[in-house]
């Protein structure tokens, strides 16, 4: 056997509650309690199922979801100010960053918008498995009434015009919060117009080049 194969099998022989809070020191978080780990590796099998019948995510691997998906999804729900009560996540795909958020701020009430079918039936079945109190918006987002204190973006199409049509969903003292590349921010910044404050963007674990940009909409 060689020395690969064998760490693999020691690494799958971890659960993966453990295996999330490891990538998470590693990263320089701290870990979750031992409730939230639980809940995290429920979705990871979850979304494990539904991804061998249908493409949620390219990535398909419990470490690829865990280190990709969970850990940075966990560093934007802890990066996001005090204060929020609602959150949407625009164009949610296979639940990220916003049922992350929902397990790690539960005192903001997310709506997942995804106007795909077959995702946004994933993302319900995913919010009554982990018993959360979300909202799954299976339509576009532009055509909530709603306007909301956040607006997640992360992997969306077209991602300027998204951000513009983001922008028009938020309170008047709403912030933005677009996981991208230090390439694309001057886009998203230009994107969402004037009167903003976009605080230094945040490193995102596991790459050199993502980050978190949040601008605050002035009131």
């Amino acid at each position: 056997m060689g020395r690969a194969e064998d760490e693999g099998m020691r690494e799958a022989s971890v659960p993966v509650a453990s295996r999330l809070n490891l990538l998470l020191t590693a990263a320089g978080h701290d870990a979750v309690d031992a409730g939230t780990a639980g809940r995290f590796a429920e979705f990871c099998a979850l979304l494990m199922r539904w991804n061998a019948r249908m493409n949620l995510t390219a990535i398909r691997d419990e470490d690829g979801i865990l280190s990709r998906h969970f850990v940075e999804s966990i560093a934007c729900a802890r990066a996001l100010p005090a204060g929020i009560t609602t959150l949407l996540d625009f164009g949610s795909g296979a639940g990220f960053p916003g049922i992350p958020i929902a397990l790690c701020r539960p005192e903001i009430a997310v709506t997942l918008a995804e106007s795909q079918g077959k995702k946004a039936a994933f993302l319900r079945e995913a919010v009554r498995t982990l018993g959360l109190s979300v909202t799954v918006y299976s339509g576009r987002a532009e055509t909530l009434k709603q306007r909301f204190d956040c607006v997640t973006l992360r992997a969306v199409d077209q991602m300027v015009a998204a951000v513009q049509a983001a922008s028009r969903l938020l309170t008047p003292a709403g912030c933005l919060a677009v996981m991208t590349t230090g390439g694309e921010l001057e886009d998203v910044k230009a994107a969402s117009g004037e009167g903003w404050i976009w605080v230094d963007p945040v490193a995102l674990p596991g790459s050199d080049s993502r980050i978190l940009a949040i601008g605050q909409r002035k009131d």
